[in-house]
């Protein structure tokens, strides 16, 4: 046998054990997750309150690093972040949730496998500690993806999930955040656009709920484990002074949260009705499937093309299953932060 021959036979079998040994000693996995994007601005007179947000967002880092790193799923690490943000009262959801303009807390959660395809979400809830516990439930514990309302709370009870009295959501910071609402509204329903009709002008009050205006907030973690498992979470109040059970884009699968192992985790925060609408997190995904594009460039065409050209603004955080992570936004700032197996973290606010 050809001595040349035989060295690049030895090295095609010296590649492939190694390319194994490696696959089956695979210990990397990556985090990102999201506290919300919108109109986010430094307080100079409350300087404290930049700080207490990085420290809660890196808390939630640490939990869920400490998660992977035992070799969990990254369905476990994107619930034990979420839960954790959700009983956080800075964030909008859980127990930070803001207030319908009846004064009630409605919350909404998601929750999704890339393995699998499989999903589960929850709208409208009142009584629930933890929506994204119960979302993942309806996922593993029933026939069903969305559950809404009292029938979604009922199902909670058969899995002995925490069921709580609604004035725990209560918090005062929010509760100012309603009453203010409120006064804007009444001002800019006193705006008289009759003299801008034809003009193109006349929507930007009156047509538009003007609860809108810097009022949402998410929470949101993607991740992926030492299998290559990617899972995606997002919970949230919705929008403060919302009316009419309405129901932003975080409990729609393919809206608010996507995972699939062939491409990416996505979970998004922003103007909800504007993420319906491009079907989000799911475009990203279609994006790399369908037109091979990075996760980097998928996700900054829709988030400043797509949803700027209709007129909406947020963010979305991701990973690919190479472990690549995206954190874009339009908006002012979005909480954010991402942390890897190999000890790089990041945490952010600002652009």
């Amino acid at each position: 046998m050809d001595l040349k021959y035989l060295l690049l036979l030895l090295l095609a079998f010296y590649n492939t054990t190694i390319a194994k040994s490696q696959q089956n000693n695979k210990t990397s996995y990556a985090l990102v997750i999201h506290g919300g994007a919108g109109t986010i601005k430094y307080d100079p007179k409350n300087p404290d309150k930049q700080k207490k947000y990085e420290v809660a967002i890196n808390e939630a880092l640490q939990i869920g690093n400490d998660t992977l790193a035992k070799g969990a799923t990254a369905l476990d690490a994107v619930e034990v972040v979420v839960r954790y943000l959700e009983n956080h009262p800075l964030f909008n959801a859980g127990k930070g949730a803001v207030f319908t303009a009846e004064g009630k807390n409605e919350l909404d959660a998601s929750i999704m496998n890339g393995a699998t395809l499989e999903a589960g979400s929850v709208a409208g809830v009142t009584t629930i500690k933890n929506p994204i516990t119960a979302a993942r439930a309806v996922m593993e514990h029933s026939n069903h993806v969305m559950l809404i309302g009292k029938g979604a709370e009922t199902f909670a009870q058969t899995q002995q999930l925490e069921i709580i009295d609604e004035s725990y959501f209560f918090t005062e910071d929010r509760w100012k955040g309603l009453e203010k609402a409120k006064e804007t509204e009444k001002k800019l329903r006193k705006y008289d656009t009759s003299h801008v009709k034809g003009l193109g002008l006349e929507n930007n009050f009156l047509s538009k709920d003007s609860s809108i205006i810097g009022k949402y907030g998410t929470v949101g973690a993607v991740a992926l484990d030492i299998n290559g498992n990617i899972a995606a979470a997002t919970s949230t109040g919705g929008m403060n002074n919302k009316k009419w059970g309405r129901v932003g884009d975080v409990p729609i699968i393919g809206a608010g949260t996507y995972a699939n192992n062939a491409t990416c985790g996505i979970s998004c925060t922003g103007w909800g009705e504007y993420f319906i609408r491009l079907v989000m997190a799911k475009s990203v995904s279609d994006l790399m499937e369908y037109k091979n594009m990075p996760i980097d460039e998928a996700a900054k065409l829709m988030i400043h093309n797509k949803l700027p050209n209709l007129g909406g603004d947020g963010g979305l955080i991701g990973l690919d299953k190479n472990g690549n992570i995206i954190m874009q936004f339009n908006s002012d700032g979005m909480y954010r932060g991402y942390i890897k197996s190999n000890g790089e973290k990041y945490i952010g606010t600002f652009k």
